[in-house]
């Protein structure tokens, strides 16, 4: 199983709205078939390792990181597929809360005389599908933010400056980070003031991330880099109810897709609908403040330098009006560790 989930994290931001499952087939004590959801989610990861096997499937051991799907959508159903392979033993590692499958799909294998065992490694593969559960129970896309910041929480000088605050290893390992979310989403000011790209650069990907930004009155430069780059990713714009219908158009002629939103939830659940599981914003400080204020943020990735900016730099994260420290929210240290001449911490929901 803890193959099966290396992996289903190979399709990390590469599958939604599909679940990035891996599927590893095991026969007299050797692997025949593996498998993980392919780009764009399908074929499915069982789908893949039943072929990958051939007829060496016949009694054979299939372990999921998630329930086998039992409807028909664009695929056929997986738990039907297995079945008709004629596999003895299926594990699985977490059942699929989707209304669709919920359960079905491991009461289809028993009652094909099919073993069915579950809940192995359940921890780490609900780790592993956050952003599929998230969307499936929350409503909402898992939600990553980024803080690139100096020593003292700052992410730019008075004057604004930025970039790079630090170093050519730690903006390497945010373009990993990027290619296993769905979407990289920053706020408006943060696109106007830096006029990024967003896309992954420089480890070999692909198949690039939808780019979002908030931008309540649609207030974006139309010559901006993200838009020359719609060639090499979509772009995405959540924009307040109140804007012009001539402006929206205007942005859906240039190629961008236009959603209306209102409050930060209001953002996580239109992306929620829109189909995507894991979304990484990248700032800045009031959509931080925004983001963490409505309670969307699952978890923390930050970036430190060993430089300080003091009091008149500009914070990583915007006003949270916290009167009382046990108001504040909080978040729990899973990891630390060094990247190049900077610090990486990651925290999670406490």
């Amino acid at each position: 199983m803890a193959h099966a989930l290396t992996l289903g994290r190979r399709g990390m931001g590469r599958v939604w709205p599909n679940p990035a499952v891996g599927c590893v087939i095991v026969a007299d004590g050797r692997v025949v078939g593996r498998g993980w959801t392919a780009d764009g989610g399908r074929p499915h990861a069982e789908t893949i390792a039943l072929a990958q096997a051939g007829d060496a499937v016949r009694g054979a051991t299939a372990y999921v990181t998630l329930e086998p799907c039992s409807h028909h959508g664009k695929t056929p159903p997986c738990a039907e597929a297995l079945i008709a392979a004629g596999v003895a033993r299926v594990v699985v590692a977490l059942g699929d809360p989707d209304p669709r499958v919920a359960g079905r799909g491991i009461a289809a294998l028993q009652a094909a005389g099919i073993e069915v065992i579950t809940d192995v490694c359940a921890d780490q593969a609900r780790a592993d599908h956050a952003g599929f559960l998230a969307r499936v129970v929350a409503g909402r896309p898992f939600l990553t933010l980024k803080l690139a910041s100096s020593f003292d929480g700052r992410i730019a000088t008075a004057t604004g400056e930025s970039q790079w605050i630090t170093g050519a290893d730690a903006r390497r390992a945010v373009h990993a980070l990027r290619a296993r979310h769905d979407a990289v989403m920053v706020g408006a000011g943060t696109a106007r003031a830096d006029d990024p790209t967003l896309t992954v650069r420089g480890i070999g990907v692909t198949r690039q991330p939808v780019r979002v930004v908030v931008s309540g009155r649609l207030d974006l430069p139309v010559d901006s880099a993200l838009l020359r780059s719609l060639d090499v990713a979509p772009l995405w714009i959540c924009h307040g109810g109140d804007v012009a219908d001539k402006d929206v158009a205007a942005w859906e002629k240039r190629g961008a897709v236009m959603l209306p939103c209102g409050s930060a939830a209001d953002v996580m659940a239109q992306l929620g609908a829109a189909g995507l599981t894991r979304v990484l914003c990248e700032g800045g400080g009031s959509l931080a403040a925004s983001l963490v204020q409505a309670d969307v943020v699952d978890q923390l990735v930050g970036f430190s330098a060993g430089v300080a900016l003091g009091a008149d730099g500009t914070p990583a994260i915007g006003a949270l009006g916290v009167k009382r420290l046990g108001d504040a929210p909080r978040f729990v240290l899973v990891d630390h560790r060094r990247i190049g001449a900077d610090l990486m911490h990651t925290w999670q929901r406490a």
